[in-house]
């Protein structure tokens, strides 16, 4: 298999947050993809729950100081990178006081989900496309993992689809286990739409977006798909199925998997 550029774009990784199936697996592919003599770029949000100092954090300033419109307001994208020495990988957090330094994760202390949740989702994705824009990389694919990261595929094949750095790129979904218990509010249809992401293009869609209807459209999307834990959303994976999507299914040894999945997806001859 040649030498790949791979992006992954995770809503968690461990250990910036608390183990679990998709922070583990954030953590995991990266590290075993770049083992392989790929090269990689791995983003994140930077959750108010990170400490910097500890996690050694540092501003990229030639990165940051782009301001992203959602729900018509300026938001100022911070750009923060860090290494994880056990697995030399090497982590973009995707910042901004608004939206992640001041809050928890997706949900606050007393476990409800933050309302605007869905515009996070929005400024995360393309705070980190407009970040690969700036870094001159051009990846072969873009593998998501968790839900903050459904609207890329999206952004990807119609917003930037005539970016050079995406023009070719092709985009690999993950599904886990169902982690958003509520809807994303009705103004979140709304603050999707940017450039070629047009109102038309979400017509099908329900009004709002729950983790069932964010996770097709992160499918319709997607040039493939990956079961990536045992308890992965049944339905999502039937809907992946019936859009004839190539599909992997879940790998406990998912080195040599995920590795002939991604020549599936983008063969050498491209």
């Amino acid at each position: 298999m040649a030498k790949k550029k791979i992006l992954f774009i995770n809503q968690e990784i461990a250990p910036y947050v608390p183990d679990s199936p998709l922070a583990v697996m954030g953590r995991e592919l990266p590290r075993v993809i770049q083992d392989r003599n790929h090269e990689i770029r791995t983003f994140m949000p930077k959750w108010g729950t990170i400490n910097e100092r500890r996690g050694q954090l540092h501003e990229v300033i030639r990165l940051s100081g782009m301001n992203l419109i959602i729900n018509d307001t300026d938001h100022p994208l911070i750009i923060k990178v860090a290494s994880i020495q056990s697995t030399r990988v090497q982590v973009y957090f995707i910042d901004n006081d608004d939206y992640f330094s001041k809050r928890q994760t997706t949900t606050d202390e007393n476990g409800e989900l933050y309302p605007d949740n869905g515009e996070r989702a929005i400024f995360f994705a393309r705070g980190v496309l407009e970040t690969v824009k700036k870094l001159r990389w051009v990846p072969d694919i873009i593998h998501c993992q968790g839900w903050m990261s459904a609207v890329v595929p999206l952004y990807v094949k119609t917003a930037y689809h005539d970016e050079p750095s995406f023009a070719n790129t092709k985009v690999v979904t993950s599904l886990f286990t169902k982690s958003l218990k509520k809807d994303l509010g009705e103004n979140f249809k709304r603050c999707l739409e940017f450039r070629d992401a047009k109102a038309e293009l979400l017509a099908g869609y329900n009004e709002t977006f729950d983790f069932e209807e964010l996770g097709k459209l992160a499918i319709d999307y997607s040039d493939g798909i990956v079961v990536a834990a045992k308890e992965a959303n049944k339905k999502l994976i039937k809907y992946s199925k019936e859009k004839g999507l190539p599909l992997l299914d879940y790998q406990e040894d998912f080195g040599d998997a995920y590795e002939a999945f991604y020549d599936q997806i983008y063969p050498d001859e491209e």
